[in-house]
Order: structure tokens, then C-alpha cells, then sequence
């Protein structure tokens, strides 16, 4: 059974937990700018929270394929300010920082986020270990080639499935040497992959049980489902739901999503058919 230390609060995997997405940016793929007031924040969470979201997971740097980047100090703006937001009126929030810059995720932390959930899995920033190590946090490694704005060229694998497992473990080892100790896997459908190379993932996503560690499935609305289904982002979310399920049936313990009630129903549906 997997566990990992939030804050002092043990959180145990023996149940699958949904983490809801609060983009704090102008051009994310789905949600872009719809919640940047104070108020907006705070209400998104507040629902986030209401339908039973485990984590809520702040972004304030879009990485949708192409994405503009900004500076350090507008993403370090952005996400504190949401995570103040969020604590001042849910002290209780179990919050991760997007980010796959060690200054953001220092200032996310400070500010009072329990997580670091790095796109990159460290690959753009060499003191992304040493740091989440020494704030004490769990970090969600994540598997991606290149950057968001060249990864879409970055698809060359011979066995997709294989290397981005190999990757993911090669990068657990050295998380784990400089000193973290609760680690999430995240195989990054999406990232660096063509459509049919993120089905290929998702239909072995079992085999990464094998890193020994929870495994977390971030699907939600992304262009392997409306581009399969011949639709678009905003009517993505039955598909969501669909594979979502394939995801748990195949061991996921977190599913990051924009819709968290449907997620979580299908959790308690999962529940039932497991007992």
C-alpha cells in the first residue's frame, strides 16, 4: 500500500484520489483565464473541494504544446497568490505547485503548497532535486523530451511504453540519491507523444506498478480524446470519464482533472466493482 506525507498528513493510496486542476494562466488549453480574480480562484477550489478532491494542483504556466513562456517572477506571482487565496479560506487544501522551476516551487512551498509536480521530472532544472528534497515535500515526476514548446517534435521511440518506463525509473533512482523521499510517477500523455503512442501508454499503463510507487494519470480533456472522438476540448469530458476508468482498472492512484465530481464518481465506482 502506498502512502505519502503531505504536511504531516499521511495520505494513503489504498482508495485511487482525484486531484483537481486550477490553471492560473491566460492560455491554457482548456481553461485558460477563466480563473485568474481572487474570487474565481477561490471558487474553483471551493467546488474543487465540495465534490472531494484530494489534491488541488496550481499552474501558473500553460504547458499545452506551443505554449508562450513567461518569466519566473509572473509564474511565482501567479501561483502564490492563488495558493494564499486558496489557504486563507481553505486552511485545510492539500495543494501541489505545477512547476518545473526550483524558484517556484520554493516560493509555492513557502506560501504553503504540499507538492511539487514537475512536468519536466527535473530535466529543466538541474536543482529541481536538491530543492524539493530539502522542502521536505513529495514530487510528482513526470516523463517528457524537450520542452513544451518543442515536444510535439520529440515523438522518435522504438518501444513508447519501455523508454518512458526506463526514463521514469532512471529518474526515480537519482530523485531518490538526492534525498526525496515520496515520489509520484506521472507518464505524461501528451507530452512528447503522438496520439497513438499515449493509447499505447495508457493500454500497458499496469506495467508501471513496477516502479513501486503510486502512479498518477493526467487525461483530463487532452487531444488524444477530442481529436479521437472528431470534437473539441469542451466536449471532451464523457471521453475523459471513459479512459479515466481504463486508468484505474489499470492501477492509477491519482486522476488529475479539470471535472472533479465525475472523477471521483468514477472512483466509487471503481470501489464497488473492486469489493
Amino acid at each position: 500500500m502506498h502512502t505519502i506525507n503531505c504536511h504531516g498528513t499521511l495520505i494513503d493510496f489504498s482508495v485511487p484520489k482525484v486531484m483537481g486542476i486550477i490553471n492560473v494562466t491566460p492560455d491554457s488549453f482548456y481553461d485558460g483565464g477563466k480563473s485568474f480574480t481572487e474570487d474565481e480562484i477561490l471558487k474553483q477550489a471551493e467546488q474543487m473541494q465540495a465534490e472531494d478532491a484530494t489534491f488541488l494542483d496550481i499552474g501558473g504556466y500553460s504547458t499545452r504544446p506551443g505554449a508562450d513562456e513567461i518569466s519566473e517572477s509572473d509564474e511565482i506571482k501567479r501561483v502564490v497568490k492563488a495558493i494564499k487565496i486558496i489557504l486563507k479560506n481553505l486552511p485545510n487544501a492539500l495543494l501541489s505547485v505545477d512547476t518545473f522551476r526550483s524558484a517556484v516551487a520554493i516560493k509555492a512551498v513557502e506560501a504553503g503548497a504540499a507538492i511539487v509536480n514537475d512536468v519536466s521530472g527535473g530535466t529543466l532544472d538541474a536543482k529541481m532535486y536538491k530543492t524539493v528534497a530539502k522542502l521536505k515535500v513529495p514530487y510528482i515526476l513526470m516523463h517528457m523530451r524537450g520542452t513544451p514548446k518543442t515536444m510535439a517534435q520529440r515523438t522518435d521511440y522504438n518501444n513508447v511504453t519501455l523508454e518512458v518506463l526506463k526514463h521514469l525509473s532512471e529518474k526515480i533512482a537519482r530523485a531518490r540519491a538526492e534525498g526525496i523521499h515520496d515520489i509520484i510517477a506521472d507518464p505524461g500523455f501528451g507530452f512528447a507523444k503522438t496520439r497513438q503512442q499515449s493509447f499505447q501508454v495508457l493500454n500497458n499503463l499496469e506495467l508501471f506498478q513496477n516502479l513501486g510507487i503510486p502512479v498518477l494519470a493526467g487525461i483530463s480533456r487532452k487531444s488524444m480524446i477530442y481529436k479521437t472522438l472528431e470534437t473539441n476540448v469542451e466536449n471532451a469530458l464523457n471521453g475523459t470519464t471513459v479512459l479515466n476508468t481504463v486508468a484505474l482498472l489499470k492501477g492509477a492512484s491519482i486522476l488529475r482533472v479539470h471535472d472533479v465530481k465525475e472523477a471521483v464518481e468514477c472512483v466509487k465506482l471503481f470501489q464497488n466493482l473492486k469489493s
